[in-house]
């Protein structure tokens, strides 16, 4: 890598060129003070997300201000020019630890003379008053820095923060049926929001029972027991309303009643059975036998099977409201009708809130009005609160930026943990190990259908991956293949293992192909490996068609034989066709010919040569062939790029950061013997040579002699 220096506002940038363009060197403190005059240009990244990196998701929130899941340039350079504001060397974030030394933060400044406070307070609370630095551990629950009856400045309301008594008490309600939110101290607890929809629903609730209350004899004739009557009442309307109308058809003509009635055959069917009084065919019968004008039996005469609900119905329902009976009437059936039924649509407005399932007794204490501006009063005093709670968040984030700030600089501002190959770029989501290579360019993909329309611009061979791990969500990578031989690869379906940032390995399923050169070599073989398959291709179908001739030919055969044994006729030899054959074998003398003069006539053009011409010859005849496909191999490996791949994932990369062929290799590494390694070549399964080979060779040799010598090569 080489170096150069520039200067601007008064800095002298230091800068490094790798990738094929110059990237900015960090790594002093007055790098980091002077990072916001550095001209926007020579930022390697404009933004990225906070989400899908291998990097600290809660520092990534921190940085991200407006919390729409990027950070961008401003907010890099924010965070930067407060971490140098509130420290008095930032050199202290150059050395890696998790760990900020006290002594660090420069209490001079007012805002780092809180932050060290703060800090030594979040030590002494944690039991470790003497600790001379505060580590993420230290910060990363912020629920054991806060108890829920503390004010603490973030506008939720904890039930044990109220006062004892009905403040409380309401807080208590609020989190109950309408759930809390967490509060600093992790307790669930009340904010102006929850607050202010469950008096509104608390008041929707109380109007509703003001409602029955003022029409208490109509909808609640029971008080509060209506409730549970009018449960056992819903339990055999149907059946009353059922039994009734029977008896009213039955005083509408005479020749009903026994129609009505269950007939002989309906209890002849029953009697087959064994019967109870929870069977259906007994509880399908009427609920008493009618005739008309009578009233319903409240004791004798009841179908058994709703003998006990008649009974609640009498003891529940009919004696609190008309008094004792034995028999109801149809006119007192009606009455208790209509007075249910003023229940039933009571109940039907019921407010669908779960502040409904609170009686009155309780709601209506609450609802007067001192409650709801205690409340709310004790909730903007929580919000306000001048406690250390911003500062523990502030505590928090310095802490965190001490740890990751400069790893972030190192793949935004630049690219120098992904070019500088001692440790991965943030990007990179583990290595891939497939068709015995390691892929070491993997990167997360959370948008199929984005990435494939964007990634094949980067002019490089890609494998996307679907990734499974038993009890982990199923994930897609891409892996960048920048080396090695791609030949297998051309179809889809290939598994593979990879392997996580975390060390976690993955199954690797390639379920689509992006296919761009990998290096000018391989690009060179191409052309004659195309024409290899297409002649493989096509004997392959030669050999499948003759085969299918031969085996239909054959079928005839055996048929027409079985037809003429069936019909005792003789089978008729079949004549030689010697014209046939003879044929077939001046086909094959011409192509034999046409090959030797064709050789005869390659070999004479290269004899008549200078010997020294012959090799520059085959050269450029192997130039014609292959060359058209090195230099597209050759242009699109000048054009291989990283920007697409990670553009597709939602970054904005500000230069073009090429791949080029010895990076490339560097990122894909091919399996090789160890060094030092013995190896046996006897293999005991290695195919054994034939003989067709030799004798191929040999009269492509003898052909090509006598062409040689009937054009009086050798004459």
């Amino acid at each position: 890598m080489k170096d150069t220096d520039a200067t601007g506002a008064g800095h002298r940038w230091r800068f490094f060129r790798v990738g094929g363009f110059d990237q900015v060197r960090i790594e002093t403190a007055d790098d980091l003070r002077n990072l916001g005059s550095l001209d926007q240009k020579l930022w390697a990244v404009l933004a990225c997300p906070t989400s899908g990196l291998e990097f600290d998701t809660r520092t990534l929130e921190l940085l991200d201000a407006d919390g729409d899941g990027q950070i961008r340039n401003p907010d890099i350079i924010a965070a930067t020019e407060w971490v140098c504001r509130v420290l008095k060397d930032p050199d202290v974030l150059f050395r890696a630890s998790d760990a900020l030394p006290l002594a660090a933060i420069d209490e001079a400044n007012p805002e780092g003379a809180k932050l060290l406070a703060s800090a030594r307070g979040i030590l002494a609370y944690l039991g470790k008053p003497d600790a001379d630095a505060i580590t993420v551990d230290d910060v990363a629950d912020p629920t054991r820095l806060f108890v829920p009856d503390r004010l603490n400045g973030d506008g939720v309301v904890p039930p044990e923060l109220a006062p004892e008594g009905t403040l409380r008490t309401t807080a208590s309600l609020i989190v109950d049926c309408l759930g809390g939110e967490p509060d600093r101290s992790g307790a669930p607890g009340v904010t102006r929001e929850k607050l202010d929809a469950f008096f509104e629903q608390a008041r929707a609730v109380s109007d509703w029972w003001s409602k029955a209350e003022a029409s208490a004899a109509d909808v609640l004739p029971l008080g509060e027991g209506t409730a549970a009557a009018a449960e056992v009442f819903e339990a055999v309307r149907v059946k009353v309303d059922d039994y009734f109308t029977r008896c009213r058809l039955a005083a509408y003509d005479a020749r009903a009643a026994a129609p009505l009635n269950p007939g002989d055959e309906v209890y002849a069917s029953l009697a087959e059975a064994t019967l109870s009084d929870e069977a259906d065919g007994v509880a399908a019968l009427p609920l008493a036998l009618a005739a008309p004008g009578k009233p319903l039996p409240l004791a004798d005469g009841i179908n058994p099977a709703w003998a006990g609900e008649i009974g609640r119905l009498r003891a529940e329902v009919v004696v609190p409201i008309l008094g004792e009976r034995e028999e109801l009437s149809l006119g007192d059936w009606e009455d208790l009708s209509a007075r249910f039924a003023a229940h039933r649509g009571w109940v039907a407005e019921k407010p669908d809130t779960p502040v409904a399932k609170l009686d009155p007794a309780t709601l209506r204490p609450i609802l007067t009005d001192s409650i709801h501006p205690a409340l709310v009063d004790l909730i903007e005093r929580d919000r306000a609160a001048d406690t250390a709670a911003g500062l523990v968040e502030s505590v928090e984030r310095l802490v965190r930026y001490r740890r990751d700030l400069v790893t972030l600089l190192r793949n935004f501002v630049s690219l120098a943990d992904f070019y500088g190959g001692t440790r991965k770029a943030i990007f990179q989501a583990g290595t891939l190990y497939l068709d015995q290579r390691s892929c070491e360019l993997c990167l997360r993909v959370p948008n199929m259908q984005r990435h494939t329309t964007l990634a094949p611009l980067s002019c490089t061979y890609l494998a996307y991956c679907n990734c499974t791990r038993k009890d982990e969500a199923p994930m897609t990578i891409v892996a960048a293949l920048t080396g090695g031989d791609v030949d297998e690869m051309l179809v889809a379906g290939r598994n593979g293992l990879f392997y996580d940032r975390q060390g976690r390995d993955w199954t690797a399923t390639v379920v689509r192909i992006v296919e761009n050169p990998v290096s000018v070599r391989q690009a060179f073989w191409l052309p004659y490996k195309r024409v290899g398959r297409a002649i493989g291709a096509q004997l392959q179908k030669f050999a499948e068609a003759r085969d299918k001739a031969v085996e239909a030919k054959a079928t005839s055969g055996v048929t027409g034989v079985s037809a003429n044994v069936q019909s005792g006729a003789p089978a008729a030899p079949q004549a030689f066709d010697i014209a046939k054959f003879a044929g077939i074998f001046a086909a094959f003398g011409l192509a034999a010919g046409a090959l030797g003069t064709a050789l005869a006539a390659i070999s004479a053009a290269l004899l008549q040569l200078p010997v020294w011409q012959i090799p520059l010859v085959i050269a450029g005849v192997l130039l014609l062939i292959s060359g058209p496909s090195m230099l597209l191999a050759w242009l699109k490996l000048r054009r291989r790029n990283l920007g697409p791949l990670l553009d597709a994932n939602g970054w904005a990369v500000n230069i073009r950061a090429r791949i080029n062929v010895p990076f490339g290799e560097s990122l894909t590494g091919v399996a090789r013997l160890p060094q030092g390694a013995s190896r046996a070549l006897n293999d005991p399964f290695a195919e054994k040579r034939g003989a067709l080979g030799f004798w191929l060779v040999a009269i492509v040799v003898v052909v090509a002699i006598v062409a040689l010598w009937r054009l009086g090569v050798f004459g």
